[in-house]
């Protein structure tokens, strides 16, 4: 499972409404893939549809989906929001992350 702080969720659903999507049917999807400087970085963008082999959360009234494959390395994670002096962005706490990155984008396992 995938959690959404409540400031991920007010950022997500002005960021969904800004780009067209609708927060109540569509969906943040949320991946791994190869690369940043720790050897794999986060995915996030917005989907209209699920895929076969998605995993479908909700968590906070914000629909997630994740690929069978990114799942592995996401159960656990908790999407957050930061709109610090040190930049603003989404960022993602998960437990199972031996190593990050300074900017949190990439990690390793």
């Amino acid at each position: 499972m995938i959690k959404v702080s409540e400031t991920a969720k007010k950022k997500v659903i002005e960021l969904m409404t800004d780009d067209g999507y609708n927060a109540i049917t569509d969906y943040v999807r949320v991946g791994v893939k190869s690369g940043g400087c720790s050897g794999l970085s986060y995915d996030l963008k917005f989907d209209k549809e699920q895929q076969e082999d998605d995993k479908v959360f909700e968590d906070n009234g914000v629909k997630i989906i994740v690929d069978k494959k990114s799942f592995l390395y996401l159960i656990g994670t908790t999407l957050e929001y930061s709109g610090g002096l040190n930049g603003a962005g989404f960022v993602f706490n998960n437990p199972n992350a031996n190593r990050t990155c300074g900017c949190g984008e990439s990690f390793s396992l």
